[in-house]
C-alpha cells in the first residue's frame, strides 16, 4: 500500500466501560488531527453514541458500513453489529467484553486486508475478554496468531524503547520459557525492528540479566553467564553493538540507559516498571514483528476514573502518531 500523507488509522473501541472511548472521542474533538488521519473507529453506534452524549463531545462522526465511504475530515464510524448495551462505568462485564473482541476482529481484518494502514487498539480488559471464543491473555497474543506473525512487545517513548523477550506469563515461568533460541530470536527480532521501524543503521542494544544482579557470577542463578553472555558474544562477533547481561536494578536509575537505543527486559515488569516510571502517560505499546503496524497507549481501562471525563489523552495520542511514523519508515 503506498503511503499518503494522511493515512487511515483504524481504532478498536476497547472496554466499553473504560476510558477508551472517552479518549479517541476528545482526541477527534480537535479537528486539526484530521491533517494528519482519517480515522475509522470499529464498533457499535449506540455505545459510541452513548459516550458522545455522556461526555458532552462535539467530536464529528460519520457512519459508514464499508471503507469505502470515508469522510476525510470525521471521525468515521464502521458499525460493528452487537448485542444492545447498556455502559456501566468501570464494572467487569462479560458483555463489554464481547464488545471489546467485536471492534478488534473487525479492525484487524481490515488490518489484513490492507484497508486501513494501522491500527491502535483502545485498552480492553484481561478478564472481561475471556470466553472460549478468544483465550489470550491480551492484544499482543491475538495480533501475532491473525496476523500470523511472532510478535515482539515493544515499549516505545522520546527517550527509551523498551522490549520484552517474555510478556504477559507469570513470573514462575519466566526461567523456564527463556532458552538461548528463544533469547537469540527476541534480539535478532528487536535488532530488525530497530533498523525497519525507527530507522537506525546499526543500533545499540543493551540486554538486561535474569537474575538480580545479572547473577553475581553465578551466586544467584548461572542463566546470565552460561546462557545470555555467550549469546551476546556471537553477536558481538557479527558486528553487532549488542552488551549485557546488565544487572536490571540499578540499569536505569545510573544514566546508562542513555547510551543505547534500545533495551531488551527478560519480563514484563522487569521491563515495564522503569519504563513507565520514566514515561507514563507519554508512552506507547508497539507490537513489532507483524507484518501491520499496531499501537496501544501505554495505559490500562483505568475503570477507577471511567466515566469522570478525566482521563488523559496524551499516550493514546502518541499511539496515533507513532502508528503513523512507522508505517511511514516501513514504506519505500
Amino acid at each position: 500500500m503506498a503511503h499518503p500523507t494522511k493515512i487511515i488509522m483504524g481504532i478498536s473501541l476497547g472496554d466499553p466501560n473504560g476510558v477508551g472511548l472517552e479518549i479517541i472521542l476528545k482526541i477527534f474533538e480537535d479537528r486539526r488531527m484530521f491533517d494528519f488521519f482519517t480515522p475509522v473507529l470499529f464498533g457499535p453506534r449506540q455505545v459510541v453514541q452513548f459516550h458522545k452524549t455522556h461526555f458532552n463531545r462535539d467530536t464529528p462522526l460519520h457512519f459508514i458500513s464499508n471503507l469505502k465511504k470515508l469522510n476525510k475530515s470525521k471521525l468515521n464510524l464502521l458499525e460493528v453489529p452487537t448485542e444492545d448495551y447498556t455502559v456501566a462505568f468501570g464494572q467487569v462485564d462479560p458483555l463489554a467484553g464481547q464488545i471489546a473482541i467485536a471492534s478488534l476482529e473487525a479492525a484487524t481484518e481490515a488490518l489484513e486486508n490492507k484497508t486501513i494502514h494501522a491500527l491502535v487498539t483502545a485498552p480492553i480488559h484481561k478478564k472481561s475478554i475471556q470466553s472460549e471464543k478468544f483465550n489470550f491473555p491480551g492484544h499482543t497474543q491475538y495480533l501475532a496468531q491473525a496476523l500470523k506473525g511472532d510478535a515482539l512487545m515493544l515499549m516505545v517513548s522520546d527517550r527509551l524503547r523498551v522490549a520484552l523477550v517474555t510478556d504477559h506469563i507469570p513470573v514462575s515461568e519466566v526461567s523456564s520459557t527463556i532458552t538461548a533460541d528463544s533469547l537469540r530470536a527476541k534480539v535478532q527480532q528487536f535488532y530488525h525492528s530497530l533498523q525497519q521501524d525507527f530507522g537506525l543503521v546499526k543500533p545499540k542494544i543493551a540486554v538486561l540479566g535474569i537474575n538480580p544482579h545479572a547473577g553475581d557470577a553465578g551466586v544467584i542463578g548461572e542463566e546470565d553467564d552460561t546462557m545470555i553472555l555467550p549469546l551476546l558474544e556471537t553477536f558481538q562477533e557479527e558486528g553487532k553493538l549488542i552488551y549485557g547481561p546488565y544487572s536490571a536494578d540499578s540499569f536505569f536509575g545510573s544514566g546508562a540507559v542513555d547510551e543505547f537505543d534500545g533495551v531488551l527486559a527478560m519480563y514484563h515488569d522487569q521491563g515495564l516498571i522503569p519504563f513507565k516510571t520514566l514515561s507514563f502517560g507519554q508512552g506507547v505499546n508497539f507490537t513489532a514483528g507483524l507484518s501491520a503496524v499496531r499501537t496501544s497507549p501505554d495505559h490500562g481501562t483505568a475503570f477507577d476514573i471511567a466515566g469522570q471525563g478525566v482521563a488523559q489523552t496524551d499516550s493514546f495520542k502518541a499511539a496515533l502518531f507513532a502508528a503513523k511514523s512507522i508505517v511511514a519508515q516501513r514504506t519505500p
